[in-house]
């Protein structure tokens, strides 16, 4: 198993870890981007250390090439000078470091296969970071209103089972019989202005009548007629 599994695995053990004892969904998201934060940290430590190694090995390797050439170079001037056995001795040297440099150039071999899948890996982590990060207030939002809707749910199915949409209605109902009482009284209030108005209407016309025929009896009737005065 790599390490961006070993990572992601322990990224989601905490995630359900925190997911079973918090209830704040915008805590748990945060402490998730933290841990995935803090394993984003030893993953560049291990890739830096990887690089380190290899850029050793490398030197090393190249150290060890550089002194086998000395070697090959002494054996050549110990033939020169006719000393064969200075010259086999050269030689020995010569192939006990070519020995370590085709090890050297295994490991870094190995070495240079390992950087490259922990810088692929640590560019994984790192997208899967910047994609929580992105995610972290969507998942928020959603998480506060799939709560908010629960809530909803719960208070509408209490007042369903204690009544209290029915005592809703009966007070309606209550209100309703009272706007109707209101309205009958000020109905009648209205009819009983609308008759003493019509009694003061008639009043004043039978008035006026009488003063027409006083006045058509003082035209009409001769004025030494008894009874047309007396009627005036």
């Amino acid at each position: 198993m790599g390490m961006l599994d070993e990572t992601l695995r322990s990224v989601r053990m905490t995630f359900n870890r925190w997911l079973n004892q918090a209830d704040d969904p915008e805590k748990i998201l945060e402490q998730v981007i933290q841990e995935m934060q803090d394993q984003m940290i030893q993953m560049r430590q291990a890739v830096a250390q990887a690089i380190a190694t290899h850029r050793r090995t490398e030197r090393q390797c190249q150290q060890a090439h550089d002194r086998a050439a000395d070697w090959h170079k002494r054996a050549e001037v110990a033939l020169q000078q006719g000393q064969d056995g200075q010259a086999r001795d050269a030689l020995v040297q010569r192939q006990s470091l070519l020995m370590m440099v085709r090890s050297l150039e295994a490991q870094l071999l190995t070495q240079g296969t390992l950087v490259h899948r922990l810088k692929e890996d640590l560019k994984t982590l790192d997208l899967k970071l910047t994609d929580a990060r992105v995610k972290k207030d969507l998942y928020v939002v959603r998480a506060r209103s799939a709560e908010a809707t629960q809530r909803m749910t719960e208070m509408l199915g209490r007042l369903h089972q204690t009544g209290y949409g029915g005592a809703f209605e009966q007070m309606e109902d209550r209100i309703q019989d009272v706007e109707a009482q209101t309205a009958a009284l000020v109905e009648l209030h209205q009819d009983s202005l609308e008759e003493r108005f019509q009694k003061l209407e008639n009043g004043a016309l039978d008035a006026i009548v009488d003063q027409e025929l006083a006045t058509l009896k003082r035209q009409v009737l001769p004025a030494d007629t008894p009874w047309g005065y007396e009627e005036a």
